[in-house]
């Protein structure tokens, strides 16, 4: 018999269908959020994949290897020091009567600087003068004796003994005269030595002394010194080592080229030549001295200044070269980031030889015409790839400053 009434069985029925209508309602919420993730998480990987694209190009300033001059320079560290300096004195003693230069000021060599009393050398000139005048008349009267006793003796009336002594005495007149003109001259002498004037061309120093002192030949202070300026030398020291390579310069060139920087190396200060160098070396310091001079005209040179000489002592014509920045350095090796047409860079190992300024050589490794990367190269790697756009607001910054930028690609050259 069977108990289940038709109620029962229609209860049943809505409760299955109440339960497949909510089954499916769960699963298409489950597949929508599942589409949902899945695309998502697609457009993430593409935004991540873009973007991982974008950081490859990484944004450098380049350089352009040209062909140059490069200039082998040797330097050291030197003292300007004057060819000549005088101290001015007065050769005779008196009362100065004028001062006729001023502190500071250039002078010519034979320009009178300090005038002395000269009456007392006047006086003392007149005096020798007199003198010679009295003796010379004392001779010509001895000299027409002589000769009158020299007739006498032909004719034998006079004894050759009165000629003898007549002879000797117009020697010993002669001598009298010398003597005489020799104190005339001294006179003279010291006459012209009342005006002291200045025996080299320079500038003078502080003045010693004033209108009124009385100056002495044995004064140790003078009345003014005087360094001569124009040329000028600077004395500077060189390492042993670089002896070889110089003496064969100098046997080569007896002119050569030495510029003068400021004590920090920062700007020339004036070009010269070499003069000389030294006959022996230092054992203490290793070094070895020697001596340039400059013209000085525009007196940039100044007496005890320290300054650094640069000797020129090789020029290699027509060698490639590029900025020092872009020579990198390995534990063993130089190398440089060389940039391809597809604005790829590639790590070239390099042979740098002489570095200038901001020049660097390159003996090997490099030719005129290829491009290397000057900054950005710390994150760089073989084969990264870059942005030389960088270049191009570098370029348009530089012509509001004045600095010029030219090659392909806007790179910068040297």
């Amino acid at each position: 018999m069977n108990n289940t009434t038709p109620s029962s069985d229609n209860a049943s029925s809505a409760f299955n269908k109440f339960n497949k209508k909510w089954i499916g309602i769960v699963l298409l919420v489950i597949f929508a959020g599942a589409g949902f993730m899945y695309f998502s998480k697609s457009a993430n990987n593409n935004k991540e994949s873009k973007g991982a694209h974008a950081v490859k190009a990484i944004p450098v300033v380049t350089a352009i290897a040209k062909t140059d001059d490069v200039h082998v320079y040797l330097s050291g560290l030197g003292a300007v020091t004057p060819l000549a300096t005088v101290i001015v004195k007065s050769r005779v003693d008196g009362e100065i009567m004028k001062v006729n230069f001023k502190e500071g000021q250039m002078v010519k060599r034979g320009d009178v600087l300090v005038e002395i009393d000269a009456r007392p050398y006047e006086a003392a000139l007149m005096q020798a003068e007199g003198q010679l005048m009295r003796d010379k008349a004392l001779l010509a009267d001895a000299k027409l004796d002589l000769a009158r006793y020299q007739t006498l003796l032909k004719q034998d009336s006079i004894a050759s003994q009165q000629v003898d002594t007549q002879q000797a005495l117009v020697r010993q007149y002669e001598g009298t005269v010398k003597i005489d003109e020799g104190l005339l001259a001294t006179a003279k002498l010291n006459l012209a030595y009342t005006k002291v004037t200045a025996p080299v061309s320079g500038r003078v120093g502080l003045r010693q002394v004033d209108v009124g002192n009385i100056a002495h030949a044995s004064d140790t202070t003078g009345l003014a010194i005087i360094t001569q300026l124009q040329p000028m030398s600077v004395l500077f020291s060189l390492p042993e080592d670089t002896i070889p390579a110089l003496m064969k310069k100098i046997k080569v060139d007896n002119k050569i080229a030495v510029n003068a920087f400021d004590r920090a190396y920062k700007e020339k200060i004036t070009s010269g030549v070499l003069e000389t160098i030294d006959n022996q070396i230092d054992p203490t310091t290793g070094m070895v001295k020697l001596r340039a001079t400059f013209a000085n005209t525009e007196l940039s040179l100044f007496p005890s200044q320290f300054v650094n000489a640069q000797v020129l002592l090789e020029t290699k014509n027509n060698v490639v070269t590029i900025p020092g920045a872009a020579v990198q350095y390995g534990r063993d090796k130089s190398f440089a980031f060389v940039v391809g047409k597809d604005h790829t860079v590639s790590q070239r190992p390099i042979v740098v030889g002489t570095v200038q300024g901001n020049k660097s050589e390159i003996v090997s490794g490099l030719a005129s015409g290829e491009m290397v990367v000057v900054d950005g190269a710390d994150k760089l790697r073989d084969g990264s790839k870059v942005d030389i756009s960088s270049n191009v607001d570098q370029a348009s910054s530089g012509a509001k400053t004045g600095i010029k930028h030219s090659g392909k690609h806007n790179a910068n050259k040297l």
